[in-house]
């Protein structure tokens, strides 16, 4: 009986043994999990310290920035009393605009009838300018025939005014008093070729060639030059004279009398009473 109790008890101790061994395996597993927890723990409040220390500095920069904000709210603050003065100083100024325009009203209504007025005014003159454009056209008319008149009597020209005052260049500035020829509209004809002068004047040793212009140009000079360049070939029986060209035209310009001085060309232009040369340093440049 002793025998089986002591069994017994062994069997329990046994047991409780056992159970004990467990819960202490157990209780070392809950340590190391423990510890282990404790270690993230302990790392995850150094990285909380070290955010509360960088959040301890953001909050020093923020309160930093209040404090400017605040002194900035400030200015604003005197800023939003000036703009409310001045926005009592505009409703002023918009008073007095609005009266201005109530005056401007007025004003545009007299304009407006000035302008009715105006209106009537420039149909009136409408019509005269109507019959201004009418007598303009008739007066364009008329000087246009008036122009065709003169036309035809610029073709004595030559005639009437360049030719008589030939000799007297020739006797003046070339000692010519004994006129071997002098004829105007010289045609003269050479295998198959035909040139025509509008006057030709011939002294011992000289020979003047006339091209006469209702208006002068600069391409003239340069035709005039080529004219003499053949002449000898038209007229041989004057090769070994100097040849001479002289252009004419009732007011030749400036600027073309100045080119044919340069070329060595003469010209002729109206004086007080008659034709008279305008370039006689040409004489020095004329081809011989």
């Amino acid at each position: 009986m002793a025998s089986y109790a002591l069994k017994q008890e062994t069997d329990e101790l046994r047991e409780y043994m056992k159970e004990l061994s467990y819960q202490a395996m157990r209780t070392d597993m809950a340590v190391n999990r423990l510890s282990g927890e404790m270690r993230e723990f302990k790392d995850e409040m150094r990285g909380f310290k070290d955010e509360m220390l960088e959040f301890k500095d953001e909050m020093r920069g923020f309160k930093d920035e209040m404090l400017e904000f605040k002194d900035e709210m400030r200015g604003f603050k005197d800023e939003m009393r000036g703009f409310k003065d001045e926005m009592l100083e505009f409703k002023d100024e918009m008073r007095g605009f609005k009266d201005e325009m109530r005056e401007f009203k007025d004003e545009m209504s007299e304009f407006k009838d000035e302008m009715r007025g105006f209106k009537d005014e420039m149909s009136e003159f409408k019509d005269e300018m109507r019959e201004f454009k009418d007598e303009t056209r008739r007066e364009s008319q008329r000087m246009n025939k008036q122009w065709g008149d003169l036309a035809n009597r610029l073709g004595t020209l030559v005639e009437d005014i360049v030719a008589p005052s030939l000799p007297r260049l020739a006797a003046e500035y070339f000692d010519c008093d004994i006129l071997e020829l002098f004829a105007l509209r010289v045609v003269r004809r050479k295998g198959g070729e035909t040139r025509e002068y509008d006057a030709m004047l011939v002294c011992p040793g000289l020979v003047l060639i006339n091209e006469t212009k209702s208006r002068l140009q600069a391409t003239q000079v340069e035709e005039l030059l080529q004219t003499l360049a053949e002449f000898p070939r038209f007229y041989p029986e004057y090769q070994d004279r100097r040849i001479i060209g002289v252009l004419a035209s009732l007011y030749p310009e400036d600027g073309i009398v100045t080119h044919a001085t340069r070329k060595g060309v003469l010209v002729m232009g109206m004086g007080d009473e008659a034709m008279q040369l305008l370039n006689p340093d040409a004489l020095h440049s004329a081809s011989s």
